[in-house]
């Protein structure tokens, strides 16, 4: 028996019949990358037993150990502890921005679609020129309008995000409005509101499940890099981004860099490639 085949759920196929979901190796790996950074960011303290702020000076820059899996730092504190602390904000951070990018991307999509003419025309012109503005320097002119902390740089990061699940929502809205299932119920007397809440919005909106998945991911790296640069909480805050811009002053004891630079990239892998598979089983 394969692990592909352990890993597998159940969903509704055609005409109700219930058939198997298999899920990859690969997937069920990142489930499981996925799964620890949440519980790190839930429990950290069930994880590790040092203090991420107060470190002991006379162990600072040890290397990686049993007693310190990911050695210490410059202060002496245990950065596996730092890590683990880290996580909460990290994630928190970037389920923010992805609910801020869903909710009001989502709506714009959902009006513009639904409604056309002036609105659409309106809210088009509007996603336009967020798109022609890079994310990331999106998300710095607006974390510098309203101040450098983690919590403004998951605002800044949801507003970079709001054009992309705007135009997604707005194309898929139009595709179903003219589904033959929606034409029948206008012309069995349906209300709008009726025809948007029952038909429209519920099959529009499937789309948008693997982005705001994929969009999680890349708010994890846009708020690394605000932190990196400056614009997240100060020390002895312990996000990621953080993290690894303390270390690259250390590059003569590189876990410093490596290992909170290893924690991103393997979650961010991790929730692209459950977004990948998403889409795909769609």
């Amino acid at each position: 028996m394969t692990l592909g085949s352990i890993h597998s759920a159940s969903r509704l196929g055609p005409a109700g019949r219930l058939t198997t979901l298999r899920v990859p190796p690969v997937v069920a790996l990142s489930f499981a990358i996925v799964g620890l950074a949440i519980a790190w960011s839930l429990a950290p303290g069930l994880f590790t037993i040092y203090d991420p702020v107060s470190g002991i000076p006379a162990q600072k820059l040890l290397g990686p150990s049993a007693a310190h899996w990911l050695g210490t730092d410059h202060l002496g504190r245990d950065l596996y502890a730092r890590v683990v602390y880290g996580t909460a904000s990290s994630v928190a951070s970037a389920l923010i921005a992805v609910v801020i990018g869903v909710f009001a991307g989502g709506l714009i999509g959902l009006l513009a679609g639904f409604l056309g003419g002036w609105v659409d025309t309106v809210f088009a012109r509007l996603v336009d020129v967020l798109l022609a503005i890079p994310k990331f320097l999106l998300a710095v002119i607006v974390v510098t309008a309203i101040g450098f902390d983690t919590t403004n740089a998951a605002i800044a990061t949801g507003v970079s995000a709001v054009a992309l699940f705007a135009r997604v929502m707005r194309s898929e809205v139009i595709k179903t409005r003219q589904a033959t299932f929606v034409e029948s119920s206008f012309l069995l007397g349906g209300s709008r509101w009726h025809i948007l809440s029952r038909h429209v919005l519920p099959n529009a909106s499937r789309s948008v499940l693997p982005l705001a998945v994929l969009q999680f991911g890349d708010s994890i790296l846009i708020i690394a890099s605000l932190a990196f640069l400056g614009y997240g909480d100060p020390p002895p805050a312990s996000d990621w981004g953080l993290l690894i811009a303390i270390g690259k002053d250390y590059l003569k004891w590189p876990w410093l860099v490596y290992a909170p630079a290893f924690v991103t990239i393997a979650t961010v892998l991790s929730v692209n490639r459950i977004s990948r598979w998403l889409r795909k089983t769609d």
